[in-house]
């Protein structure tokens, strides 16, 4: 059922942001920001009132003996065309979580396996990598930890771009692949996993920390190997005593070390304030795609039957190769539409 006193809260709200803002003056950003989020709402709305509106014409026009065929025909197809309109209009109405359209934190880590998991952690930051680019987005190694057949024991980028959070937030949790690893020899296929956190950045406004809650530690940054090893002691480690949350950071500049420490401190600790709400408010119900454990299994890439399942939504897709060229758009909206169903369904009740 479409909430029409709400519509018409919507609607007043964006009118008055319109004459503000053509009004001029000082607060014409902070306008402009509201008046572009409300826009694609009061645009559905429109859409969903035409649709209403030509109805009623139509049911009017039925009465009259030379129009009432006409006015049948158009009356069937408005109203075939309803129930989509509506639904279309519910999502627009959904609150949106305001993390959404916030850069993300992307941390990558082999699980079980070995080598091969390290090696599969490699795969799905280029796959993660190769998404981004075809999004417009950027992606910034901020610290990376390779293995020396060029897997990864640990990454953490910064991704900055349009809606950042809120394409990438459901691919937290363990990602497992089936597949021969090239360091076996005897073609048998083994099973290993990685883990992914996408967290959305916190800005100082989210999180106030005490400096006397950290115990900051320089050292010797490791390398490579050879002549680009970084030699001074300008790694930084900051420890957060009362979390226990640990974050290091081997830039070349120790001030640049500090800076994104504690950019990456920030969003631990607004994650963890996230995780913390989303448990209350599930508490009494099924937890939704994305906001459950990050422990859990999510998705699994299976190399010789050239598929990708994503457990949560039961989706399979036989297209494992374009999926690890960063091909995500198709799994991460049957995820979104998953997650705006479940909202709708809460929303009625």
């Amino acid at each position: 059922m479409v909430p029409a006193e709400r519509l018409a809260q919507i609607t007043q709200r964006f009118e008055y942001l319109e004459a503000r803002m053509a009004q001029g003056g000082g607060d014409v950003a902070t306008f402009g920001r509201e008046y572009a989020e409300l826009k694609p709402v009061v645009d559905q709305i429109a859409a969903w009132r035409r649709l209403v509106d030509g109805i009623a014409e139509a049911e009017a026009l039925c009465s009259d003996p030379e129009m009432r065929a006409l006015a049948e025909d158009e009356l069937q197809e408005l109203r075939r065309a309803l129930p989509e309109s509506e639904r279309v209009l519910l999502v627009a109405l959904l609150p949106r979580d305001a993390a959404d359209t916030r850069p993300a934190m992307l941390e990558i880590r082999p699980g079980t396996g070995g080598d091969e998991a390290a090696l599969f952690a490699a795969d799905l930051l280029r796959m993660y990598q190769r998404y981004a680019e075809a999004q417009g987005w950027r992606v910034d190694i901020i610290e990376e930890q390779t293995t020396e057949l060029g897997g990864i024991k640990e990454v953490i980028a910064h991704v900055t771009g349009t809606d950042v959070f809120a394409r990438l937030k459901f691919e937290s949790g363990v990602h497992r692949v089936q597949r021969v690893p090239s360091t076996e020899s005897g073609g048998r296929i083994h099973t290993s996993a990685a883990t992914v956190a996408v967290l959305p950045e916190a800005e100082e406004v989210d999180i106030k920390i005490d400096a006397n809650d950290l115990r900051i530690d320089t050292m010797r940054s490791s390398g490579a190997g050879g002549q680009h090893v970084n030699t001074t002691d300008s790694a930084v480690r900051i420890t957060h005593i009362p979390s226990g949350i640990v974050v290091t950071s081997s830039e070349k500049s120790q001030h640049r070390n500090r800076e994104i420490a504690m950019q990456v401190l920030r969003t631990r600790l607004f994650d963890m304030e996230r995780q913390k709400a989303d448990s209350a408010r599930s508490a009494d119900r099924k937890a939704q795609v994305g906001s459950g454990d990050r422990s859990e299994r999510i998705r699994t890439y299976n190399f010789p039957q050239g598929r990708m399942t994503d457990h949560r939504i039961n989706l399979t897709l036989y297209k494992l190769d374009q999926v690890m060229q960063g091909d995500l758009d198709e799994v991460i909206d049957a995820l979104t539409a998953d997650a705006q169903a479940s909202a709708l369904a809460e929303m009625g009740g």
